[in-house]
């Protein structure tokens, strides 16, 4: 039996294989996607949802894809650090998107969907589900959080004529890393557009309707560590004691703090989360994945992919949509019954 399902994507870079793992885990178990967000690594996978292609075609491309090249290739680059440190003075970025847009692209040509226009569904009954697919981006210069495609109107911009590949390019810009997509104003004004999870890595608030009987569920997929303390008060110390420690928690916090505190004030979205482990076995050891190890092998993106197909299959064994709704929607017609 087939059953309906919204879903949010966490970013995480290269770790993104995991997503497409719980993908696969609630296709096998008979769910389907109809409205679908993510930033970053989570935009690539929703967006690729959103055309219409299936979990085990999205795992099909990511095994044989050569994530180095997501890179970039420039002469500057090839100079070491001091080709990347001028790169990164004169362009904000040490590589370009182009190859991630280009690759989205021709992906998307295939199942003839390019522009969010494509994607439109017309009988919404809401702006926020008027698309398929939505992304989160940071507007530097406005220092705005952006959802794309809808907030492409504040640009002067259709949303039904603007391609799909560059939205989900804008959301995983990593600053300093990539070089910020430049997007212009209707007055002219240049905006730095970088990486959604700067404001937003998680934005399971974003397709959630607060309806008291919703028709059907919205999951989250998210990736955390096997020791992180994942509940509604639950927050993990860092203790800092020199520069990288500060500079990492700078990151993590800016990506983390208002997803965390939207989740701890909305109860039932800890409950809706596939909690997706990054960490693989190599060299008889553990490792955690990280966001820009590009050098991952087949046989690493499997084993995130298992992860994730896994974290979907323990997450279904328990998951009931109607006990859910009844313990953080349904409160109000408890009360009526009484």
């Amino acid at each position: 039996m087939t059953s309906l399902c919204n879903a949010v994507f966490e970013g995480g870079g290269v770790k993104g294989i995991g997503l497409v793992g719980g993908i696969c885990g609630l296709e096998n178990a008979g769910y389907r996607f109809e409205n679908v967000a993510g930033t970053s690594a989570g935009a690539i996978v929703a967006s690729l949802l959103a055309v219409g292609y299936t979990g085990t075609e999205i795992k099909e491309e990511m095994l044989k894809l050569n994530f180095t090249k997501f890179q970039g290739r420039s002469f500057l680059n090839k100079l070491g650090i001091p080709g990347k440190i001028i790169k990164l003075a004169l362009s904000n970025g040490i590589y370009d998107a182009d190859y991630l847009e280009e690759w989205l692209e021709g992906l998307f040509k295939r199942k003839g969907k390019t522009r969010f226009g494509d994607i439109r569904l017309p009988d919404a009954h809401k702006e926020k589900y008027m698309y398929r697919f939505q992304a989160i981006a940071s507007d530097l210069s406005d220092s705005r959080m952006l959802v794309l495609p809808r907030d492409l109107s504040l640009f002067g911009i259709n949303p039904d004529q603007f391609r799909i590949s560059r939205a989900v390019r804008m959301s995983m810009n990593i600053p300093l890393f990539y070089k910020p997509y430049v997007l212009t104003d209707v007055d002219g004004r240049k905006h730095l557009i970088v990486d959604g999870g700067l404001l937003s890595n998680y934005p399971i608030w974003l397709l959630d309707s607060r309806a008291q009987n919703p028709p059907h569920p919205t999951f989250g997929l998210k990736f955390c560590s096997p020791n992180r303390v994942e509940d509604a008060g639950g927050f993990e110390y860092r203790e800092i004691r020199w520069l990288p420690d500060f500079l990492k928690a700078l990151t993590q916090t800016s990506m983390e703090a208002h997803d965390r505190r939207y989740i701890s004030l909305s109860k039932g979205d800890y409950q809706r989360t596939i909690a997706i482990s990054p960490v693989i076995m190599q060299n008889k050891k553990q490792k955690a994945v990280s966001t820009v190890d590009f050098a991952l092998k087949e046989d690493a993106k499997l084993e995130l992919f298992n992860n994730g197909f896994n974290a979907a299959k323990i997450f279904l064994e328990t998951w009931n949509f109607e006990d859910w709704k009844s313990s953080f929607r349904n409160t109000i017609r408890r009360k009526d019954a009484k």
